[in-house]
């Protein structure tokens, strides 16, 4: 065993070594639709006092996590996402009305002197409001949730808490003065549950001085009252106690608030007080919750796809490369564990789109394997007096650019996804390219090392049969035998290639596409039922609760979906009643809510995610091939989006955020195709510069057919499983990456290279230089010798 190998060997045990020890002592972190829970994504919008930056969106976010801390979530998560959005996660909610309540009371706090009753206010039946009280007693009632009323005076009109108009003053305060607000039982004076208010140093003197203005008028008379307004609602509206004198007013640390709260209603009113100082107003713009037994089958059914796609792509690579395809799969065995060790220990969410992109890395990670192996075959074919082993490293060395090359292409498809990608789909970019990182890792250390420990012993050696490259394979010796000559006429195959493009164009014009609710706004909400509900009588019961427009679809074994426009929780909560009506118990199972202005976003970054990957593809592949091959795969990866959005819009199926992970997923995987042929043709063509660049590309094409197909199958295995055991939640992923890798597959051969055949023949740029061996010096025809080949011959 030579020093390198030795190498490569200890390497590979100790990150084994640590892998394993990350997996049994740490855990995944879940995210929110594979444990169940709410997630909501504010935007901070700028007010007359302050602009939506970073400094004041984090502010905001501190104030949103003492009102979500005071909800009693387990564990929640706050973060600000960019300059002004901030994403709020709620693990196991369920129903998020009161959490989107709590939140979305975002206006400045402001306290306002009673001038008198006011005109009553048109107002919204059966809405409740704070039970409020006064400085020493005021009787709680319901708040209707009414619209701010006409202006009186220089304030609004603004209904009560028991539904009385009445006329405020300009706000004499501001919520940023309140210092603190806390809620305490006082036992002592017998006055219940109490709201203690503090201000700061010159906030307090205002309060006093407000409190003294109203002191001055009569006991019970609405003037001796103060109003304290958030969201152009009173929510507490207390009478300055009869033992304040006029224009003594209260001291800021010795105001209460006293009334017949309960405890809920005494905190709820202090949390409203102390943390209703926004400093920003925010929106909701995005509401996602999941039920925790959707995540839970998630998880199980990736689990099994996994499973059985990775056992049924071990046995494929097995049977073709035989003792090297077995070590191969102990490869990916390794793999598995390296990726999911470093997803555990960056601390990356685990989202279902990443979960998914875990799996399907699983069966493209067995591809720089694939290339090791065909090109050991033609090494060995093309030179059968070498030993086993060197065959293997020249195979190790020859295939290390489009490897390179090809995960390149990937990578940059991941990083797309995690910078132009919303949510979960962020988590499918990571999960890729880390996937990308730890297959490069297990082919090029630890399967060479363990093929290369192999090729060394004496069993291997003696039997060639046994270690699958000896021989030039079944598929190799086929196109050998029949020589086909496929690039004789490519505008024949630019004919077809266009006619699917056709094709699919008019399925896009006739049919339409059917975006998500992400890309177009609106709500989406999946119900299971205890009793069987079709869909007429969903949308009749929902008709006739006033949901007339709303769309209704079956989804997964017998569950309802309902899509809406413009939806709050109250509206979900009235249509999830109505539905409750027909089928019984009714379980929200799934619920989407995207705001018209992100859906705008969304639709718009997808497209610039698309224009970019085509850009920086074409960049990438101009820079390390040439520019008639560049464009070449671009053309054929424009080929596969426009079929794969086609073969959608003629399916009916939706195209939402997860379709675009797919299909950035498949502009990596054409162009990682594309790259090999090329590379291909570069080599043979810079051997061979006579030769007509035709009869380079065929040659080029027949040999990595074997790896193009052999690739293939081992996604297809991968992918199948998906789409057959993964659930409604990843059937139209499945579905996109199965029909984009077929066509893919198709593209990269008999679209990318006749398109750079025919741009060839316009083309004045001399055929690529040959590369200089490694070691071999000027003017020397003498190659280096293998370390192992002590240069005897017979």
């Amino acid at each position: 065993m030579t020093r390198a190998t030795t190498v490569r060997a200890v390497l590979a045990a100790a990150v084994l070594l640590v892998s394993v020890l990350i997996t049994l002592t740490m855990s995944p972190r879940l995210g929110l639709d594979l444990q169940g829970g709410t997630r909501m994504v504010l935007q901070a919008k700028d007010s007359d006092t302050a602009k939506a930056d970073r400094d004041s969106t984090d502010r905001t976010l501190e104030v949103l996590r003492q009102r979500i801390d005071s909800l009693g979530v387990a564990e929640p998560t706050l973060t600000r996402s960019g300059e002004d959005r901030i994403i709020v996660e709620l693990p196991d909610v369920q129903d998020p009305r009161k959490a989107a309540e709590v939140i979305g009371r975002t206006a400045q706090l402001s306290f306002h002197a009673v001038q008198g009753q006011g005109t009553p206010t048109e107002q919204k039946p059966g809405a409740s409001g704070t039970p409020s009280g006064e400085t020493t007693d005021t009787p709680t009632g319901e708040k209707p949730d009414t619209p701010s009323g006409e202006k009186s005076g220089d304030g609004p009109t603004l209904p009560d808490e028991q539904g009385r108009a009445l006329d405020l003053g300009p706000a004499r305060l501001s919520g940023a003065g309140v210092k603190d607000a806390t809620a305490a039982f006082d036992a002592q004076q017998g006055a219940g549950w109490t709201v203690s208010l503090d201000f700061h140093k010159d906030a307090g003197r205002d309060w006093t001085r407000l409190t003294g203005e109203a002191a001055c008028h009569p006991v019970q008379d609405d003037r001796r009252r103060v109003a304290i307004v958030l969201d152009e609602q009173i929510i507490s509206s207390p009478q300055v106690s009869p033992s304040v004198a006029c224009n003594a007013g209260l001291p800021s640390g010795s105001t209460q608030i006293t009334g017949s709260f309960s405890a809920d209603e005494a905190r709820e009113l202090a949390l409203l007080i102390k943390g209703g100082a926004l400093p920003l107003p925010v929106e909701i713009v995005e509401q996602r919750t999941v039920g925790p037994t959707l995540g839970a089958a998630a998880i199980d059914a990736s689990a099994r796809a996994a499973l059985i796609g990775a056992a049924a792509t071990a046995l494929f690579i097995t049977i073709v490369y035989r003792l090297f395809g077995a070590l191969a799969a102990v490869a990916l065995g390794a793999y598995g564990l390296i990726s999911y060790a470093a997803l555990v220990a960056l601390g990356v969410t685990l989202t279902l789109p990443g979960l998914a992109g875990f799996v399907l890395a699983i069966g493209m990670a067995v591809d720089a394997n694939v290339l090791v192996f065909e090109r050991a075959r033609e090494e060995h074919t093309q030179h059968p007096g070498r030993s086993l082993r060197s065959s293997l490293t020249a195979g190790f060395r020859g295939a290390w650019s489009a490897v390179a090359d090809s995960n390149v292409t990937t990578l940059i498809a991941a990083g797309l996804l995690f910078f132009l990608g919303s949510g979960p789909v962020k988590g499918f970019g990571v999960t890729l390219a880390i996937g990308v990182l730890a297959s490069m890792f297990s082919a090029l250390v630890i399967a060479r090392a363990l093929t290369e420990i192999a090729a060394g012993s004496r069993f291997v050696g003696d039997y060639r049969g046994v270690n699958g490259i000896s021989g030039p394979g079944r598929v190799r010796t086929w196109l050998n035998r029949r020589d086909p000559q496929l690039m004789r006429s490519p505008r024949r195959w630019l004919l077809i290639s266009s006619a699917l493009v056709a094709v699919a164009v008019l399925g896009i014009f006739v049919r339409g596409v059917n975006l998500g609710v992400e890309f177009t706004g609106g709500r989406l909400v999946e119900y299971s039922t205890s009793r069987p509900v079709d869909v007429e009588q969903a949308r009749t019961a929902l008709a006739g609760a006033g949901f007339g427009d709303a769309e209704v679809t079956t989804a997964g074994a017998g569950d309802i979906s309902v899509r809406t426009g413009k939806l709050d929780n109250d509206g979900e909560h009235a249509l999830r009643a109505a539905l409750a009506e027909e089928g019984g118990k009714t379980t929200k199972v799934r619920d989407e809510l995207i705001g018209p202005s992100l859906g705008d976003e969304l639709r718009r970054n997808a497209l610039i995610a698309l224009g970019i990957a085509v850009l920086v593809q074409l960049v990438y592949l101009a820079a390390r091939f040439r520019w008639t091959f560049a464009v070449g795969s671009v053309a054929a990866l424009v080929h596969d989006v426009i079929v794969l959005v086609g073969a959608f819009a003629w399916l009916g199926r939706t195209v939402d955020g997860i379709f675009l992970a797919a299909l950035l997923t498949v502009i990596g995987y054409s162009v990682n195709d594309s790259v090999v042929v090329f590379d291909r043709v570069r080599e043979l063509w810079a051997k061979a510069r006579r030769t007509p660049v035709a009869e380079v590309a065929n040659r080029a094409v027949l040999q990595t057919v074997p790896r193009t197909l052999n690739t293939g199958m081992g996604a297809l295995f991968i992918l199948t499983a998906l789409a057959v055991l993964g659930g409604d939640s990843l059937a139209d992923f499945a579905l996109a990456l199965l029909i984009g890798i077929c066509v893919g597959t198709y593209s990269s051969v008999m679209t990318a290279v006749p398109a750079a055949l025919v741009l060839e023949r316009s083309s004045k740029a001399p055929p690529p230089a040959r590369k200089r061996a490694p070691g071999r010096r000027s003017g020397t025809r003498t190659a280096r010798r293998d370390p192992l080949d002590n240069g005897a011959r017979v």
